[in-house]
């Protein structure tokens, strides 16, 4: 596990000092008041695939690296055990052996395929958890051009989160795939669900108001230091520097899905990284981006992926505690 950077600078902020935090889509703006004297501690870590960043704001510096600590392990115990690209984790060892029988799994992996399959079935396919196989066909990062179509016309429609179970064996939970097709891939999910272990092991060590973010998603714990809710703005999906909007969290969590930061250009066509299962291919979408709030990251994460580009998601969104607060 990689040791947890830590900012050897504390920052003691005046009055009309003003803190931007840049965390995937969204930009949040730390006003901060002359209550008590607070110090603002800040780390960023690699992992899942993106950049994690803390800003806790706390009377002793100590403390609130130590609450730091415990969250970044919560991050990188999710990561290593929810990543697609690691063998040994629970989603890697199911990928490689779950079409051949049982593979045993932890209770969180367990929770969060409960939660995506929950989220499945009420979009009726449109998330999908299912998809490994067609994200590595796409792979937008490395791609210049679509791959074939016949290999895009054999993954899509299958509903292929129909063909996971996830079970009980002798006390514990298992995944077993039944198509040889299935393939994990929680990128819409567990990088929400890793922020939101990140903030209970904050609030397990006495943290009251802190950002945390990781890629396109944020949790906003307590107020600012203002006493005011905190303020995330969106970022333009054509200028990383201007804001397209801005939203009010208190206690609450945002995440952004866009197609301006994962894609390739061919044939005058962006094709990105948020797949369509119906159709097998990037969603086609005249939207850029499409913020989400919700009581948990781990909502906002999977309403945010399956609400680009869909239509009349509102519902859907609705029966999991989540609505759309911005689109471009």
């Amino acid at each position: 596990m990689n040791k947890p950077h830590r900012d050897p600078i504390v920052w003691r902020p005046s009055r009309r000092d003003m803190l931007f935090l840049g965390i995937g889509g969204l930009v949040a703006a730390v006003p901060f008041a002359r209550r008590a004297p607070l110090s603002l501690v800040r780390r960023s870590v690699l992992t899942m695939g993106t950049i994690a960043e803390f800003a806790v704001a706390h009377r002793d510096p100590l403390a609130a690296h130590a609450a730091i600590d415990r969250a970044v392990e919560a991050l990188y115990a999710v990561d290593n055990t929810m990543s697609r690209f690691k063998g040994s984790s629970d989603v890697g060892r199911a990928n490689l052996g779950a079409v051949n029988g049982p593979v045993a799994v932890s209770r969180e992996t367990m929770e969060v395929l409960t939660e995506s399959l929950r989220w499945a079935e009420s979009s009726a396919g449109g998330f999908d958890p299912c998809l490994g196989r067609a994200v590595g066909l796409w792979d937008v990062s490395h791609r210049h051009a679509p791959p074939a179509a016949n290999e895009v016309t054999r993954l899509a429609g299958r509903n292929l989160f129909r063909q996971l179970e996830v079970a009980q064996h002798n006390g514990r939970a298992v995944v077993r795939y039944h198509d040889p097709d299935v393939s994990l891939d929680l990128g819409g999910i567990a990088k929400g669900y890793g922020v939101d272990r990140a903030v209970a092991a904050l609030r397990d060590h006495g943290i009251e108001h802190a950002l945390v973010g990781a890629g396109g998603d944020i949790y906003a714990l307590g107020q600012s230091p203002s006493g005011e809710p905190w303020h995330v703005g969106v970022q333009s999906p054509d200028d990383p520097n201007a804001l397209a909007g801005s939203l009010s969290l208190e206690n609450a969590a945002v995440a952004t899905s866009g197609d301006y930061r994962q894609f390739f250009e061919h044939g005058r066509r962006r094709y990105h990284h948020l797949l369509d299962p119906q159709t097998g291919e990037p969603r086609r979408s005249p939207q850029r981006s499409v913020s989400v709030i919700a009581d948990t990251c781990m909502a906002a994460d999977a309403a945010a992926t399956f609400a680009f580009g869909s239509t009349d998601v509102d519902r859907v969104l609705a029966r999991h505690g989540a609505r759309i607060a911005h689109r471009i």
